[in-house]
C-alpha cells in the first residue's frame, strides 16, 4: 500500500442538472413513502432547458392501481412536488424556472414479474428487488470517517450554497462544482495542492466574455478564496496550492439550461470520492427495498462502526444480493492492512451478520428506512452526515460496545 501520493475527489451542488434530477426523483420518493411506507418507486428524472420529465415505476396503497391509475389527486401532487423541489432550490432563470417549466409524467404500475419475487408470501421472506454488488467504506481521515477530499469538497459547496441563500454572496447561482487535491505522507492528507471551484454566476461577474466586470470578477475571486481558506484547515492551503476558479472564464448558463441531467449520474460524488469500489448502482429515486440504496447504506453502517470502534483505521465492506433473494449472497471485509486489537477481516465477516439482519427487510428495520428521509441525501453526500433521528440513520455509531464484545 502506498504511503506518499496525490489523490483527488470531486463534489456537484444542489443546483448541477444532474443533482437537480437526484432531488426530484427522491421528492417522489418521499411523496410516496409518507402515504403508504411499503410503496415501491424507481423513478428516473430528465431535467433540461425548462422541461422535467419523470419515468419508472411505482406501487402503493392509496397512490396507484394496476387496474384504476392514479388515485384521486395524485398526479397534481407529484408535479406540486416537483416545482417545490426547483423552487427550493433556486431556480427562477429564463431557462429552467420552477413555476414555468414544462412537465411531464410517465411514471406507471411496476412490472407484477418483479413484485412477485420481492414480496413475501407464505413461507417466502421478502427478497431484494434487484441483484447487484454494494461496497460501504469508512476511514478515519476526517470526524466523518469520510475521504478528506470528498469531505472537503461537500464542505466548499454546502458553505457557498448557504451563503447564496442568506445573501451573504448574492452574485452566486444555484449550479456549482469543486475538487479537491490533497498530497498524503504516510497516508495522511497533509496539504493541498490543488483546488477548483467552478461556480455559476450573475451577470457581470466573468472574467472573460462580453459580460466581464474586472472588478465584480475580483469580488467572485475573492469571496471564493475566503471560502477555500475557511473550509479547510489552515495547514492544508498555503503559497504552493494551486486554485482555480471558473477556469473557463464565465459561468453564466448553468443548471439544466446549461446541461441536461439525468437520476444517477453522480455516484461516486454521493459516496466516497473515489476512495473506495462502487458497485455501479445509483441510489436516489429508490424505495428502500432496492438494495442498491438500502445495502450500500448498511455496507457503510457497518464500515462506519468499525472504525469508530478502533478496530481498524480503514475499512470496506462488499454485500452481494440476487434478485427476490431475500439473504446475501455474499459479505466482504478488508481493513487495508489498517486493522488494530487483534481484529480479523474473517472474524468480522462473522460477527456482522450476527448484530446486524442483512435481508433486505431486516436493514430497512435496523435503520428505519421505510419513512419520507430521502430527499436531504440527494445533494452533498449520503453519507458522512449528522444522524438526525431517521435521517441518516446509517452513520450512527451505535454499534461499537457489541462490536467490541464480539470480538
Amino acid at each position: 500500500m502506498r504511503s506518499n501520493y496525490l489523490f483527488t475527489s470531486e463534489s456537484v451542488s444542489e443546483g448541477h442538472p444532474d443533482k437537480v434530477a437526484d432531488q426530484i426523483s427522491d421528492a417522489i420518493v418521499d411523496l410516496f413513502l409518507a402515504k403508504d411506507p411499503e410503496a415501491r418507486v424507481a423513478c428516473e428524472t430528465l431535467c433540461t432547458t425548462n422541461r422535467v420529465v419523470l419515468a419508472g415505476e411505482i406501487r402503493g396503497r392509496g397512490i396507484y392501481d394496476a387496474a384504476s391509475g392514479w388515485a384521486p389527486g395524485i398526479p397534481e401532487e407529484i408535479e406540486a412536488a416537483v416545482r417545490a423541489t426547483v423552487r427550493r432550490i433556486g431556480y427562477e432563470q429564463d431557462g429552467f424556472h420552477w413555476e414555468t417549466l414544462e412537465f411531464a409524467n410517465y411514471l406507471h404500475g411496476q412490472s407484477s414479474e418483479i413484485a412477485m419475487g420481492v414480496d413475501a408470501s407464505g413461507n417466502k421472506d421478502e427478497g431484494a428487488g434487484d441483484q447487484g454488488i454494494m461496497f460501504g467504506y469508512a476511514t478515519d481521515e476526517t470526524p466523518d470517517l469520510l475521504p478528506a477530499t470528498l469531505y472537503y469538497s461537500h464542505r466548499i459547496l454546502e458553505r457557498m450554497a448557504a451563503d447564496r441563500r442568506s445573501g451573504t454572496a448574492p452574485f452566486l447561482e444555484p449550479d456549482a462544482k469543486s475538487q479537491v487535491t490533497l498530497r498524503y505522507e504516510d497516508g495522511v492528507p497533509v496539504a493541498a495542492t490543488a483546488l477548483v471551484v467552478s461556480t455559476q454566476h450573475k451577470k457581470g461577474y466573468a472574467e472573460k466574455g462580453e459580460n466581464a466586470d474586472p472588478a465584480r470578477y475580483a469580488e467572485l475571486r475573492d469571496y471564493v478564496t475566503g471560502v477555500l481558506r475557511e473550509t479547510l484547515p489552515t495547514s492544508f492551503v498555503g503559497d504552493d496550492t494551486t486554485v482555480y476558479i471558473n477556469p473557463t472564464g464565465a459561468f453564466e448558463i448553468g443548471g439544466p439550461d446549461g446541461d441536461a441531467g439525468l437520476t444517477g449520474r453522480k455516484i461516486i460524488v454521493d459516496t466516497y470520492g473515489g476512495a473506495a469500489p462502487h458497485g455501479g448502482g445509483a441510489f436516489s429515486g429508490k424505495d428502500p427495498t432496492k438494495v442498491d440504496r438500502s445495502a450500500a447504506y448498511v455496507a457503510r453502517y457497518l464500515a462506519k462502526n468499525v472504525v469508530a470502534a478502533g478496530l481498524a483505521k480503514r475499512c470496506t465492506i462488499q454485500l452481494s444480493y440476487a434478485i427476490g433473494v431475500a439473504e446475501p449472497l455474499s459479505l466482504y471485509v478488508d481493513l487495508h492492512g489498517t486493522e488494530a486489537n487483534g481484529t480479523t477481516a474473517a472474524r468480522l465477516e462473522e460477527v456482522l451478520p450476527t448484530l446486524v439482519s442483512l435481508t433486505p427487510r431486516g436493514i430497512r428495520t435496523h435503520l428505519s428506512l421505510n419513512k419520507p428521509i430521502y430527499a436531504p441525501t440527494a445533494a452533498y453526500g449520503h453519507f458522512g452526515r449528522a444522524a438526525e433521528g431517521d435521517r441518516f440513520s446509517w452513520e450512527r455509531t451505535d454499534l461499537v460496545e457489541r462490536l467490541r464484545a464480539a470480538l
